[in-house]
């Protein structure tokens, strides 16, 4: 329906007026720079308008008072936007879903609320609009919407009497609340407005005209008179307290409670499901079982880059069952990988056992379990990983929490995946068909916590991409410069200028292996530097680095 008011009778005589002087004398063109400001206005007042009306109507009754303070010191519609995705992610009930079942009930409420409640003003705005899209439907509703005689429950007094029309919700359980809650809304201007009401005594009809009209049971039998009820105070006629007499006061009808249940069903609901942080922020939270975790990117394809997930976690802080003198810890992966539309990209379960015989439990022991999980993503696409891991013998879990960005690696300029320092490092002459630590027809064990031992070589492993191809010879002509420096000194340098660390070449990639000897270097915390420069191209050299940190032994 379309309110004609004086606003909407002047703009139609405006837009009269116009199409006249169009007619008349033609249209009048304003410029292309002038039309383009004027559109670029309108968009961002648009978007000033969504923001404004997403917190101040939308999420008006359920956003918390810190979110709200986070919201208003965003300064761009990139972060409000951001912002607000993240809102309803952590409502979400079930993530791995593709609907996000909180907001869409969320919005069906207030629809409902803007149908049912309506009066003078929407519904959403009113007190059961307000309750119903915070709370949901109750439990039980109790209907009074005719006035008339009413016979009061002992609690309030008994007796009958005449009340305005109302409705008595309950509920029985509301998250920080409790259980058995109940609300009665009270129409005292008859005319569909129902409020909230703060005491039981807000629907008698007499009571503010002629309460004698309807007396409660002891009123009745002579033992009290109306200003002496409870909750009505002589001098203010207000609540106020005292005894009254036949009155079988219940514990919720106290008048602190209510005045507290009265505020606490108007704060928005507690969040059940919390989640993780910003999607675009990682959150590692270490719970019983403490470990690392890494995330790298190899180039697939122009759409597809692979993702290995490597976890590890020291073997001291497992639990190892002795069963015919082995002992075994037994760990449990659960993965789930999702969207930022919360849509499941991958879901994945594993199982590792970790087994040493007597004689090598004692050094195993300090050793480091390892486990990965190579993903296949699209490479325009954001993701979040969601990683839990327990120990199935003493029952102790972690969660990992993080953000999977894949890098761009299409266009013209050379670039290179993730770098890699391992310990063990081998090409393979048969490509096992997914099996952990394998890339290509390499076996590649990845380092977390960056520590090697000076007895044994650390092996690099890297891939390129955007390269030039020497046309005589039809492969590509790169220089490589390996580097570990200490506090800026370059300690170790070995140049390949010719390639010769170049494992496997194709149009798509060049694959480098190198093991660098570290034996004459004294422990002690350094930085691997690899510099690649593409001969064909002329292209700018391109660098990677990684921490080292070397021990006599691990």
């Amino acid at each position: 329906m379309i309110r004609r008011t004086p606003g909407f009778i002047a703009s139609f005589a405006c837009l009269l007026a116009s199409l006249v002087f169009a007619q008349s004398f033609g249209p009048l063109d304003p410029g292309p720079a002038r039309k383009k400001q004027k559109n670029k206005n309108m968009q961002d007042e648009e978007q000033i308008d969504y923001y404004k009306k997403w917190l101040t109507e939308d999420a008006r009754f359920i956003i918390m008072p810190e979110e709200k303070e986070v919201f208003f010191s965003l300064t761009t519609d990139e972060e409000r936007q951001a912002f607000i995705e993240q809102f309803w992610h952590r409502r979400d009930p079930d993530f791995r879903t593709a609907h996000n079942e909180f907001k869409e009930e969320h919005y069906r409420r207030i629809a409902y609320a803007n149908e049912k409640y309506t009066w003078a003003k929407p519904g959403w705005l009113t007190d059961r609009g307000r309750i119903y899209i915070m709370h949901g439907p109750p439990s039980q509703l109790e209907d009074h919407a005719g006035a008339g005689t009413y016979n009061r429950p002992f609690h309030e007094g008994g007796g009958y009497t005449s009340t305005y029309p109302f409705e008595i919700w309950r509920y029985r359980y509301i998250e920080g609340m409790g259980s058995d809650i109940e609300l009665e809304f009270v129409d005292k201007c008859m005319c569909g407005e129902f409020r909230l009401a703060k005491s039981p005594y807000e629907k008698d009809a007499f009571l503010e005209g002629n309460p004698e009209l309807g007396p409660t049971e002891a009123e009745l039998m002579g033992d009290s008179q109306p200003v002496d009820r409870p909750y009505f105070d002589k001098a203010q006629r207000v609540p106020g307290k005292g005894n009254y007499p036949l009155l079988q006061e219940r514990y919720q009808d106290h008048p602190f409670v209510r005045y507290e249940r009265y505020a606490a069903i108007q704060r928005a609901p507690q969040i059940k499901y919390r989640d993780l942080q910003e999607i675009v922020e990682v959150d590692i939270s270490f719970e019983q079982l403490p470990m690392r975790v890494r995330d790298d990117y190899f180039r697939l394809n122009e759409e597809k880059v692979l993702v290995p997930i490597t976890v590890e976690i020291d073997n001291r802080n497992l639990d190892f069952s002795e069963e015919n003198g082995l002992y075994k810890a037994n760990l449990a992966f659960y993965g789930l990988v999702t969207s930022l539309s919360r849509r499941i990209v991958n879901e994945f379960e594993d199982d590792l056992e970790i087994v040493y015989n007597a004689s090598e439990f004692q050094e195993g022991q300090l050793k480091k379990a390892a486990y990965q999980k190579i993903l296949l993503l699209e490479g325009k696409g954001r993701y979040r990983l969601d990683l839990v891991l327990k120990d199935k013998t003493s029952g102790k879990a972690a969660v990992i929490r993080k953000a999977l960005v894949p890098p761009k690696f299409n266009g013209d300029a050379l670039v290179g995946s993730s770098l890699l320092l391992s310990q063990k490092m081998e090409p393979l002459d048969e490509v096992p068909d997914g099996d952990m630590f394998t890339l290509g027809d390499v076996k590649v064990l990845p380092s977390l916590d960056g520590i090697f031992s000076k007895q044994t070589p650390v092996g690099v492993y890297l891939q390129l991409y955007n390269f030039g191809i020497e046309q005589t010879e039809q492969r590509p002509s790169l220089a490589i410069h390996y580097k570990i420096k200490r506090n800026g000194r370059v300690l170790l340098d070995m140049e390949d200028p010719k390639g010769g660390s170049i494992h496997f070449f194709s149009d798509v990639r060049v694959v480098l292996l190198q093991h660098l000897s570290v034996n004459s270097l004294p422990e002690g915390s350094y930085t691997i530097e690899v510099e690649v420069r593409d001969e064909i191209s002329g292209q700018p050299p391109i660098h990677f680095s990684q921490p080292l940190e070397l021990k006599r032994s691990l």
